[in-house]
């Protein structure tokens, strides 16, 4: 069996799970409401506080979907009772972030100024108060990651100098420029 796929998942008390027809699950919790449709082939059970997951048979798609959907279901239920969250890292001169309203809006070496709006209700902005740091917040781990990663790519860090954005704790590995060895005479 799927190691994953097999560990059953805890549901806290202020969290209310509703399995319903052809696997369409609602969670329920403190932070918001998460709801999705998963394969009819996996049964998913409710039973002493815990879901439990399991599939048909041992042939190879279904042990994939077995992981797949018991890492969903987990990420749902800490979704709705933690929240996640992705730091973005500014660099470079006169780079910076600042909030308009619930707007996110970047000034990162363009002609004008990028504004990001949440996509949903569910997703905030922080930023620091140097202007370097964007943490995006929200209950869906693939809509926060998702985001980041638009914002991201709004400006890439670069090899030469390191400016642009990057998550937090990347590492971009710095080349050498050109050396002015035996120019024109």
């Amino acid at each position: 069996m799927s190691r994953i796929g097999r560990m059953p998942i805890a549901v806290p008390k202020n969290v209310t799970v509703e399995i319903g027809k052809e696997n369409f699950i609602r969670v329920k919790g403190p932070k918001g409401e998460l709801s999705q449709r998963f394969n009819r082939d996996m049964s998913i059970a409710q039973e002493d506080g815990e879901i439990h997951v399991t599939r048909p048979t041992d042939m190879r798609h279904h042990k994939a979907l077995h992981g797949l959907t018991r890492s969903l279901l987990n990420n749902m239920v800490t979704g709705v009772t933690t929240g996640f969250s992705r730091v973005l890292e500014i660099q470079g001169v006169g780079y910076r972030a600042q909030l308009q309203g619930s707007n996110l809006q970047l000034q990162v070496g363009k002609s004008h100024d990028v504004i990001y709006s949440p996509p949903n209700k569910d997703i905030s902005f922080d930023v620091s108060r140097d202007g370097r740091f964007v943490t995006i917040n929200g209950i869906d781990k693939e809509a926060v990651g998702q985001l980041a990663a638009v914002i991201r790519m709004e400006r890439p860090p670069e090899p030469y100098k390191g400016k642009g954005i990057r998550f937090q704790g990347e590492y971009v590995r710095a080349k050498a420029g050109k050396t002015g060895k035996g120019g024109k005479k």
